[in-house]
């Protein structure tokens, strides 16, 4: 057992307001675990291809391991079995989680602080965020602003249609830390 864990910040870039979560993690989580947690504390489905991103390399799942072909900067983390603290080793390392390659999620990933474990905390645990993760599939960054503004105009030629594929009541604030703690129990 570990005697220190990683407190990080995950944010979604190109979000206003900021969509952001921060996690305490053991250091030496597999990046294959760390991206189940990224996917449950932000809200994801893990429908898509993900990969990470440090210092012009790519880290990527077995699943994809050749797909890009950028023969020395894509490395297969599985394989490797690379953890986080292989990549983020001091206080304001970073690096880039992108989602979902045709929506382009990029969530910027920063190692914020280094802390004493607490023998009463059940890590992984999300300590803090705002607002809620968009939906899958809606077009990126661009398409979550258009789609949020079309739910907010019933005379909106799209409105209709993302109300019966989200709902009417799709609160782009609803953030709620039990839930998602909830969802880290459960690997």
């Amino acid at each position: 057992m570990q005697n220190f864990i990683y407190q990080i910040k995950i944010s979604l870039k190109g979000s206003k307001p900021k969509i952001w979560r921060r996690v305490l993690i053991f250091p030496n989580v597999l990046l294959s675990d760390f991206h189940i947690i990224i996917q449950k504390v932000m809200g994801w489905e893990n429908y898509h291809l993900h990969q990470f991103i440090h210092q012009k390399k790519y880290y990527c799942d077995e699943d994809h391991d050749d797909f890009w072909g950028f023969g020395d900067t894509n490395i297969n983390y599985k394989k490797k079995k690379i953890k986080v603290f292989d990549l983020l080793k001091t206080e304001k390392d970073k690096m880039i989680y992108e989602y979902d390659f045709g929506d382009s999620w990029e969530h910027d990933i920063v190692l914020e602080k280094i802390l004493p474990v607490e023998d009463t905390i059940n890590y992984p645990i999300c300590i803090a965020g705002k607002m809620n993760c968009p939906p899958e599939d809606c077009g990126g960054i661009w398409g979550y602003v258009d789609m949020l503004e079309a739910l907010k105009n019933p005379e909106s030629k799209e409105h209709e249609g993302f109300v019966e594929w989200i709902g009417a009541d799709f609160d782009p604030k609803y953030f709620n830390i039990d839930e998602i703690n909830q969802l880290l129990r459960f690997k």
